[in-house]
This record gives structure tokens, C-alpha cells and sequence, in this order.
């Protein structure tokens, strides 16, 4: 098994704060680490510089059997609101003469990322975030590699948190590749109970270097995986990637105990996003 219990030494490094900058939140990065990308949502709107709205499989539907509709600048979806980036997702209103704008489906919602805008190999990751319950609604803070050339589950995928709403107090973070991800029925993944996941902020947060990933919430690492040098089947993630922050509702995973009508508006709130590396391309 490429998988096991994170060692003390991952603990310590994970854990290791590097000191507050004068934030509200401090800065909790492994000494020597440096911010190289932070949007700490203190706008009036979304940075445009940094996020994109993908929407790329509106027409076509989304992955996974999913059933909503990703908008791009709809305040409805996606706003800066008291200093945080909030992603609602909604059950929308059939009427006829505003149902097509949507692509057919029943629900809205929006997918951001930092695709074409910033991409890293290896750091120190941290979203601080609070995220819906309810059942059908599926937010997930992830990374996907920046090469469009490269399909999945190729270039790898990295689930810094994901959350189905029918299993409230439950959070995920899964590592996948193209030996080990979901159609192959073997994955590298951790679950844990977190009783407030969706009543509090948590930071999720994620350390890759090029011998090991270590995903974990507010400093106690969850899960590590160790790069064996077993083949880019196993391990692609020396290339750069790019984060995605969104609510997909139903679906394979998501709508599996379907989806609850009441659970709509559902906000996931992010108070910031922040990422660190080691100077000089140290891995």
C-alpha cells in the first residue's frame, strides 16, 4: 500500500507555523515557506485577475451525472460579501422564458479556478472555508493539472476537501491518479468526522512536496501519500496545477440519497485562500 498514517515528521512539518503577517487569520505556514498567491476576499468583487469562471460543460452537461449549471458574473452564484467569497448554489424557478438560460437544468451554481491566471508544483496549501449541508449539494476545494492537453485522471487530482451533504459531518480528501481514482474502484483516500464542518471554519489545507502529500484540517494532518517513484501512473504530480473552488449538486456521489429541495440556497463561504512555497524552486 502506497498509503499509511502520516508520520510525526509530516505532523510536525504541516503544523509548523512560520508566524502571523498582521492578518485576522495568521499565517500558518512551514518555516521557510513563502506567500506567493493569497486573495483574503477584502473587495467588493470577485479578482478576476486571479479566479475564472469555468463553465465549460454547460452545454454538454457536467461530470459525474451532475445537475447543475455553472454561471459565470451572476451575483446570485458568486459574490464577495463581508469580506468573503460566497458560492451559492440555487434551485431556479421553471419559467419557461428563463429556464433555457440555464441549460435545462433545475439548479445554478458557480465553479472557480485559477486556471490560465496561477498554477504551482509542490507548497504549502490553506482555505479557510465553511461549507453547506444538505442533502444533493457536493462542494469540493481541489486541484486539477494546468495542461488541458493532458486528460483525466492522467495528470492526477488533488481533493484538498470534499463534502457530500447526506453525510453532514463527514470530510474527504482523496488523491487520484490513473492507478488509483473511482473508475478503477481503488483510490487513495482519507474520511473523518468533522462534527462542525458545516456550522464552522475550518482550514483545509494541503503540503506536496516531490516525496510526499499530506493533506489535513485546522493542523492535524489526515492523510499522507508517499511518492514510491512507482511510474506517473502512480504519482503525476510534479507538474503544475491549478485550484478550483465550487458546489456541484447531485450526481454519481453527490445525489446518491437524492436531492432535498429545502437544502437550496446552500452558500459554502471562503474567508481566504493562500498559497506558500519553499524560494528558489526548493521542493
Amino acid at each position: 500500500m502506497l498509503a499509511f498514517r502520516p508520520s510525526l515528521l509530516a505532523m510536525a512539518v504541516i503544523a509548523s507555523p512560520a508566524g502571523s503577517q498582521g492578518a485576522a487569520e495568521p499565517d500558518r505556514a512551514p518555516a521557510g515557506y513563502v506567500k506567493v498567491f493569497a486573495d483574503e476576499f477584502d473587495g467588493t468583487a470577485i479578482d478576476l485577475s486571479k479566479w475564472a469562471y469555468d463553465t465549460h460543460r454547460n452545454a454538454a452537461g457536467w461530470y459525474n451525472q451532475e445537475k447543475q449549471y455553472y454561471a459565470a458574473g451572476r451575483p446570485e452564484n458568486a459574490r464577495i460579501e463581508n469580506g468573503r467569497l460566497i458560492i451559492e448554489a440555487r434551485s431556479e424557478t421553471l419559467d419557461k422564458a428563463r429556464f433555457p438560460d440555464f441549460g435545462g437544468q433545475r439548479y445554478t451554481s458557480t465553479r472557480l479556478f485559477t486556471n490560465g491566471k496561477a498554477a504551482w508544483t509542490y507548497g504549502f496549501y490553506e482555505i479557510r472555508a465553511k461549507i453547506p449541508c444538505g442533502r444533493g449539494t457536493w462542494p469540493a476545494i481541489w486541484m486539477l493539472l494546468e495542461d488541458p492537453k493532458v486528460k483525466w485522471p492522467d495528470g492526477g487530482e488533488i481533493d484538498i476537501m470534499e463534502h457530500v451533504g447526506f453525510d453532514p459531518t463527514k470530510i474527504h480528501q482523496t488523491l487520484i491518479t490513473r492507478a488509483f481514482n473511482y473508475n478503477s474502484g481503488v483510490q487513495q483516500t482519507k474520511s473523518f468526522t468533522l462534527p462542525t464542518a458545516c456550522t464552522q471554519f475550518h482550514r483545509y489545507q494541503l503540503l506536496w512536496t516531490d516525496k510526499f502529500i499530506v493533506t489535513g484540517v485546522d493542523d492535524e494532518p489526515k492523510f499522507m501519500l508517499k511518492n514510491v517513484k512507482g511510474g506517473r501512473d502512480r504519482w503525476p504530480f510534479d507538474q503544475p496545477m491549478h485550484l478550483l473552488l465550487n458546489i456541484a449538486v447531485g450526481g454519481t456521489w453527490g445525489g446518491q440519497k437524492g436531492i432535498d429541495p429545502a437544502a437550496f440556497p446552500a452558500k459554502m463561504e471562503v474567508d481566504y485562500v493562500r498559497v506558500y512555497q519553499l524560494p528558489g524552486g526548493k521542493k
